[in-house]
């Protein structure tokens, strides 16, 4: 192994170590968010709880939009490291667009309660709701913009070295959105229809 190769590996083995910080203190942030909820989730002010304001149904339906997201992703991974670039673009592309069919939904619950005078000011269990929920839209969206970013060095450029790599944080950080969603799911949604 020459010592550019090595020089290389070493800082792509690095930047991989700094991307797994990263989501190790995106962790931390959704697992304090979490705790806040726990606390707030029975301060309704007298006003309706989760039972009566979320919809399990519409819940589901978004959940399965973002599993079936992330399982195309994984797809579009496995063919990125087989070189093959236009299944590549056809998964990320229908990652992306599967993406924003989930934030589309997301919002749309989001404007339904303040429409309905359910704001995160209303209640400390709306505050908390609101915090946790929109945070993980918030890096949905950070996602849909780094994928649409991939997508066009893809295009652009093929899947060099580099573009692989970056692809693989990418379906990192989207499994782990996944993930947090799971967790949202049960937490949040679930947890107001099986006490």
């Amino acid at each position: 192994m020459s010592r550019f190769s090595h020089l290389r590996a070493e800082n792509e083995s690095k930047t991989l170590f700094g991307f797994w910080v990263y989501l190790m203190t995106d962790c931390v942030l959704f697992g304090s968010l979490f705790a806040a909820y726990a606390v707030l989730r029975n301060n309704s002010f007298g006003g309706p709880s989760g039972e009566t304001l979320f919809s399990l149904q519409f819940v589901f339906i978004q959940t399965m939009i973002l599993l079936t997201s992330s399982f195309i992703c994984g797809l579009g991974l496995l063919a990125a490291r087989q070189g093959n670039r236009k299944v590549v673009l056809w998964a990320f592309g229908a990652t992306f667009i599967l993406g924003l069919v989930f934030l589309g939904l997301e919002i749309r619950e989001f404007s339904n309660l303040y429409r309905e005078g359910n704001s995160w000011r209303r209640s400390g269990f709306l505050s908390a709701f609101f915090t946790l929920v929109g945070t993980h839209g918030l890096h949905i969206t950070a996602g849909l913009v780094w994928m649409s970013a991939m997508m066009y060095r893809v295009w652009s450029y093929g899947l060099t070295i580099s573009n692989v790599k970056r692809l693989t944080m990418l379906s990192m950080f989207w499994h782990f959105l996944d993930i947090v969603w799971i967790f949202i799911f049960t937490f949040v949604y679930l947890m107001e229809f099986v006490k």
